[in-house]
């Protein structure tokens, strides 16, 4: 049977679709995150949008989502996705090395900024108990929008996500906790310590099944070489998982994060993470376009004022808070301003927390039609207080330049500026041919962990001109560039170069026309990766099908010395870049 576009759910699907196709692409070439767009897209086609001009204008009914609560189902499985995909990045080792942060900074954050803002709505004449039922409420912040946005790999990211996992295992027992408040309760706290012991009983039972039974799954589905079982393998555990916890009395995505985690476990983690990853973004999408129809246009621009102290106060208590704590764990000003920023705003778990307060008879049906309206807003501006969290970690980190530790090098070493995956393998040919020679590092963890494993290491942030200054670059014997970043890359050639003419300067390129680009900056020697990994990839696949080695090796020097050529042409080179010529050296010589 044929399905029309009068079909409410057809109708709906196609304007999700239509959104996910337009909205991440024009988002993405103006470098703006989809965050915003998803959000924007759901204001404008949800009902307070055009959905309001349908009755005037019929054919507007093709362009709006006409049964918000109908996706609602969609965008919590894209919640579910996403901690499915975190748990893939993460393992139990790292989780469990973790635990400080989880359960010391992340209660902390939760309880002390609700009970600040329950003492400021008590002051405001909120009764207590329904001021303890907001504050818990407005103190979640959104672990489906933060952890897009800063990742997991960054020092905010580390410290946003294990904050944002307690509040994830806290939702349930606030929820009990609300009920037990309730005028009229009866054997709340007992329901919460039940939960307690389900869950703990629920997450062993998983762990132990998930350990025995995920490796022989996988590698059942990997022997048929489909993919499609492979897919339905990965949501069927992930699913199970959910389901398990939710029958348990905990939120299905602790269930879905101890999936991630067991997979993360087992060789299959990639395979099983890069095809998850469309159906992630589309569902994280659905959730986004909620947000935005969430939004009730009248009832903000009736109420702005009042609305717009609320959101203010919300966020700026939470930022004060986790600024305060991330600053006594140690944490640079610059992340702990970021993360605070970041964690400001509420959560959509808030809107669970506010509908049951308010049933429970804590809070009335005005007041929590406020607070709903507030954290619509809060959800909507949380990309914008990522950006400024940013721009203002940029502007204290610029400031206080006592927080790097290269101050300067001492003279004769060679400076290799990032030590990720490239850089340590620098470092570690530099060490075994005894060259003296000290790193740079931005990111104070990774800092720490290469000197406890004995690197020379020092911490700076590459991107601040003061790094080079303090340097002393003049003399040193190398400046060696290992970032992935192609535009920092050339920044820090320039000014090397005009700090230090005669110095040698290395750096890491991304293709020949970053190369030529970095050779147009002033650096000595470019190593195009690119470039090299597939001369190397064709020269092994050229002799593997029975090509002799003499006219392999001959085609591979020609086709070298063509693109050699052409950044020599490019950059307006009057040598000749020196692009793997230390092979032929080693060739010619054998």
């Amino acid at each position: 049977m044929a399905i029309g576009l009068e079909n409410q759910a057809f109708s709906d699907t196609l304007v999700i679709l239509g959104a996910a196709g337009l909205v991440i692409p024009a988002f993405a070439r103006f470098r703006i995150s989809p965050v915003i767009g998803f959000i924007l897209v759901g204001a404008l086609v949800g009902p307070s949008g055009l959905g309001r001009l349908v009755n005037g204008a019929p054919w507007l009914y093709y362009l709006t989502i006409s049964n918000p609560h109908a996706i609602e189902p969609f965008a919590e499985f894209g919640i579910v996705l996403l901690l499915f995909s975190i748990g893939l990045e993460l393992s139990f080792r790292r989780l469990w090395a973790m635990r400080a942060q989880v359960f010391g900074t992340g209660a902390a954050e939760l309880f002390g900024s609700a009970a600040l803002i329950a003492l400021g709505l008590n002051l405001l004449g909120q009764e207590w108990p329904g001021a303890v039922g907001l504050g818990l409420a407005l103190a979640l912040s959104s672990t489906a929008l933060v952890l897009p946005l800063a990742g997991t790999a960054g020092a905010v990211g580390r410290s946003a996500f294990a904050m944002l996992l307690f509040e994830d295992l806290a939702l349930v027992p606030i929820i009990f906790a609300l009920g037990a408040m309730a005028p009229n309760a009866g054997g709340g706290w007992g329901e919460v310590a039940g939960v307690a012991l389900r869950g703990g009983l629920t997450v062993t039972a998983l762990y132990v099944a998930g350990r025995l039974t995920l490796p022989r799954l996988f590698a059942q589905a990997a022997r048929t070489k489909s993919p499609e079982l492979f897919l339905a393998a990965s949501l069927l555990v992930v699913i199970v998982a959910s389901l398990a916890t939710t029958a348990a009395g905990l939120s299905p995505i602790v269930g879905a994060l101890l999936a991630g985690l067991l997979i993360a476990e087992t060789e299959y983690h990639s395979e099983v993470e890069v095809i998850t990853a469309p159906f992630k973004g589309l569902a994280l999408g659905v959730f986004l376009i909620s947000v935005g129809m969430s939004v009730d246009f009248g009832s903000v621009a009736a109420n702005w004022p009042s609305l717009l102290a609320a959101v203010a106060g919300v966020v700026a208590v939470k930022t004060v808070v986790t600024f305060l704590l991330l600053r006594v764990a140690d944490m640079r000003p610059g992340v702990a301003a970021e993360t605070g920023l970041l964690m400001g705003s509420p959560s959509e778990t808030t809107l669970i927390v506010l509908a049951t307060a308010a049933q429970a008879g804590l809070i009335q049906g005005p007041t929590a039609a406020f607070w709903q309206t507030v954290t619509a807003i809060g959800l909507t501006i949380t990309p914008l207080l990522a950006r400024l969290g940013n721009l203002a970690a940029r502007r204290i980190e610029a400031r206080g330049g006592a927080a790097d530790d290269a101050q300067g090098v001492e003279p004769g070493r060679s400076v290799v500026i990032g030590l990720g995956r490239v850089g340590r393998l620098v470092a570690d040919m530099l060490r075994e041919h005894g060259q003296p020679f000290v790193a740079v590092e931005g990111d104070i963890d990774a800092a720490k962990a290469a000197r406890a494993e004995g690197y020379p290491v020092l911490f700076g942030d590459a991107a601040r001109p003061q790094l080079l200054e303090r340097m002393d670059l003049a003399s040193c014997r190398a400046l060696i560039l290992t970032m992935d970043d192609p535009v920092l890359t050339v920044r820090l050639t320039r000014a090397a170069r005009a700090a230090a003419p005669d110095l040698p300067i290395i750096a890491r390129a991304r293709d020949e026309r970053h190369a030529a680009e970095l050779y147009r900056a002033g650096v000595t020697d470019a190593v195009p990766e690119t470039l090299e990994s597939s001369l190397q990839l064709s020269e092994a696949v050229l002799v593997d099908l029975g090509v002799a080695m003499g006219p392999v090796i001959a085609s591979i020097h020609e086709k070298r010395d063509r693109l050699r050529q052409g950044i020599r042409e490019s950059a307006s080179l009057d040598r000749e870049p020196r692009i793997r010529r230390l092979r032929g050296r080693s060739e010619a010589a054998g």
